[in-house]
């Protein structure tokens, strides 16, 4: 039974991933990159300075149902530095050879801007409820910037699919292989334990989650990355070669190689830009709906941070985790997924250490993941089975992780997360295409310094900029 569902499986991927819809996603993002004059690269300073610049001016209000801007993208982030960055990334080298991190560097430098565009638009529609309780996303920009209701029903839905495959199902899972392969742990104990927790978190709503991801992301992006570094000054004169590997074979088929199977370049191209949309989420239609809770002055403001995601996530965690695989030659292993980095990472620390550190990173980035995911989970579920089904669907969140936990093929479990990247981006990305218009004129507003459009203005008033 299992077998026909993968290939079934397989069948909507390779259908879902044809040429059109790589072609279409770049050419979203180059629209938006060439609309901006390449805001990305001519103000990178400027985002800096006005996201991880403005942290210590952020203040939390108690009586607030909304997030600090910095609580909202510890939120983001927790739901991209996830099984994405590593296990992920390990994955699409399995898959799609070195030359994939190319296509994943290049979709995230294009895609930056992006996410900056899906993130001010998701804060300008939001709804504020009557406790104060900021609501937003692709399904709200979706309906007020365009009524298109079967647009953003269709995102919903892909949502819907999005979050139960990778926020549960793929986080839990790679958590449990990775404490089985460390410490020969029973997968299903682990992943019943993070459901556990998962629950209790978000339980206590929105807040609570902003305060748990605050604290924990930082600290856990700070460890993976430090370990990461130690292995690229162990192997500095194998920095040319890893690099050159990548962009060598982005254009070239990756030969066969002990247990690699060898790659094509559609193959590095796919996996490339499939596994860098599920980590760093440009164009995916996630992140919006966390941002949208920040206690923001401006949507552009806030936009902002989306772009920062984007480089933190691909230029540094996820190179990080390309590197390490690469430099230490273990890809030839024929290994795929977390059992990959652990090995790259055990031939250079002693093994007890390296199972320590891969065990808490990937414990502590799943984890913040499938939590975060649930803001999305429950809006998803809203659009589509309305407000009162929240109340039992909520439970359904917590079933895929356990109910997976034992299955061993992982690159075919992996497919999955292909097609519930698929089923959101695209109408994500034809709403945010549609609705690029507004976006420039939001920028402006703000870079302009008019600041018409400001949170506390639009939360009031409801007057939104219709499509332009």
């Amino acid at each position: 039974m299992i077998d026909k569902i993968l290939d079934i499986a397989t069948n909507i991927d390779s259908a879902l991933w044809g040429i059109w819809t790589m072609v279409f996603i770049a050419s979203v993002y180059i629209y938006f990159t060439a609309k901006t004059g390449f805001f990305q690269v001519r103000k990178f300073g400027f985002i800096l300075k006005n996201t991880i610049g403005r942290i210590k001016k952020e203040h939390e209000t108690e009586k607030s149902e909304k997030m600090t801007p910095f609580q909202a993208t510890s939120t983001a982030l927790a739901s991209t530095v996830g099984m994405g960055s590593i296990a992920g990334v390990a994955t699409a080298l399995s898959v799609g050879g070195p030359g994939a991190i190319f296509w994943m560097w290049l979709l995230a430098f294009l895609g930056m801007i992006t996410k900056t565009a899906e993130v001010t638009l998701a804060v300008h529609y939001r709804d504020i409820d009557k406790q104060g309780r900021p609501h937003g996303g692709p399904m709200y920009y979706i309906n007020k910037g365009l009524g298109w209701k079967f647009l953003a029903k269709l995102f919903s839905f892909g949502m819907f699919i999005n979050s139960v495959i990778c926020a549960t199902l793929l986080q839990s899972h790679t958590v449990g292989r990775a404490f089985l392969t460390s410490y020969k742990l029973n997968p299903y104990i682990i992943t019943s334990i993070m459901a556990v927790i998962t629950a209790v978190i978000v339980i206590g709503g929105i807040k609570r989650i902003g305060r748990f991801c605050e604290k924990l992301v930082p600290f856990m992006s700070v460890v993976y990355v430090i370990g990461g570094l130690i292995i690229f000054v162990f192997n500095y004169a194998r920095i040319p070669e890893a690099f050159g590997t990548i962009f060598k074979y982005a254009f070239s088929a990756a030969p066969a190689a002990g247990g690699f199977a060898g790659a094509a370049v559609m193959a590095a191209i796919k996996t490339g830009m499939a596994r860098g949309m599920l980590s760093n989420e440009a164009g995916l239609g996630t992140a919006p709906m966390a941002h949208a809770t920040s206690n923001t002055k401006h949507p552009f403001l806030q936009g902002l941070w989306g772009s920062f995601e984007v480089f933190v996530v691909t230029f540094i965690i996820c190179t990080i985790t390309a590197f390490a695989i690469i430099s230490t030659g273990v890809l030839s292993n024929g290994q795929s997924g977390i059992e990959l980095v652990i090995t790259a990472f055990a031939s250079v620390f002693p093994s007890s250490f390296a199972n320590f550190l891969l065990s808490f990173s990937i414990l502590t980035f799943c984890l913040t993941t499938q939590i975060g995911f649930f803001i999305y989970y429950e809006n998803s579920v809203i659009n589509v089975f309305g407000k009162k089904s929240i109340k039992i669907l909520k439970w359904f969140y917590l079933l895929p992780g356990v109910i997976f936990a034992g299955f061993a093929h992982v690159d075919k479990l992996w497919t999955f997360a292909n097609i519930a990247v698929g089923v959101c981006a695209i109408p994500n990305l034809i709403a945010v295409l549609a609705l690029s218009g507004v976006f420039i004129k939001l920028m402006r507003d703000y870079l302009d310094g008019h600041n018409k459009y400001s949170t506390n203005v639009i939360d009031i008033t409801r007057e939104y900029i219709k499509k332009v």
